[in-house]
């Protein structure tokens, strides 16, 4: 039975309970993180709590939680669910008000959450065991604050399930001037002629804390050049490879776009290489 944790309580998942007045539930009003953890330990942990610190802050929702606070939660729920291969929830709504009213309630507590699931073993450099990825395109119809990691996720998982009902992994997006941006729950990196690209961050996509580590990674302990630049849907296709990166995937190889193979449609070389040097380093930040 998983331990989740609600509001300074450890119980089981299934007994949790939330008011149907949080605003959480009714407006989708919180912010949350998902940090892996693998053997108990922790990947990313600074930058995950860094983000949920600042998106607390952008959207006014006062918690003062400091990142020691934070490590021990995580570390807690970890062990109490076995410490395993685990990916660690974290989610903090504004907290339940008496009625429902759009403004910011005064006087109201932060509802604060966490729990684990079960997750793969860690991937590995290694193109003969990596899953190749197939994803689907479309253009971003979500709000103007994709930078902001709320829990109101509606405009993402119908970008996923549209490239899900398609029979792929993932849903690449584009904006109106059909410069891709990032995936439904991933960051997007496309090599080019050696040299990788990604996005520069903005408030059209997330700032991915493993794109944050792989650019930090490629740029200290690889040769691989590393440009963050915006990219079209045309540069996208005729790419030599195409990763996505989130906290589960780390660095995902695609190998088809829209039905059309990338490169020669196998997993390439320079993924080998960001992977391996993203291994070595996994657990630094």
């Amino acid at each position: 039975m998983s331990i989740a944790y609600l509001n300074g309580e450890f119980l089981p998942l299934e007994q949790a309970r939330i008011s149907p007045l949080d605003r959480g539930f009714l407006f989708g009003d919180g912010i949350y993180e998902v940090i892996p953890s693998y053997g108990g330990k922790l990947v990313g942990f600074g930058p995950h709590i860094d983000r949920m610190k600042e998106g607390l802050s952008l959207i006014e929702i006062g918690l003062d939680w400091d990142h020691q606070q934070w490590r021990d939660l995580c570390e807690q729920l970890c062990a109490k669910n076995g410490n395993g291969n685990l990916g660690v929830y974290l989610h903090v709504s504004r907290g339940a008000d008496t009625k429902r009213y759009h403004a910011y309630p005064e006087g109201v507590q932060p509802t604060v959450f966490g729990f684990t699931f079960d997750i793969a073993e860690p991937p590995v450099a290694d193109k003969t065991k990596a899953k190749a990825y197939k994803v689907s395109t479309t253009e971003d119809m979500r709000w103007r604050r994709c930078h902001i990691k709320s829990t109101a996720l509606l405009g993402n998982v119908m970008h996923f399930q549209q490239g899900y009902a398609a029979g792929n992994n993932e849903t690449i997006l584009y904006n109106a001037d059909k410069l891709v941006t990032e995936a439904s729950a991933c960051n997007v990196f496309m090599v080019k002629n050696g040299t990788v690209f990604t996005a520069p961050l903005d408030n059209q996509l997330l700032p991915g804390i493993t794109r944050l580590m792989l650019l930090d990674v490629l740029k200290k302990y690889t040769d691989i050049p590393v440009k963050e630049e915006f990219f079209s849907l045309a540069d996208l296709m005729a790419a030599d490879e195409v990763w996505l990166t989130s906290s589960s995937k780390e660095v995902a190889p695609v190998t088809h776009v829209d039905g059309k193979a990338i490169g020669n449609g196998q997993i390439g070389a320079v993924w080998e290489k960001a992977q391996t040097a993203f291994e070595a380093h996994r657990y630094d930040y």
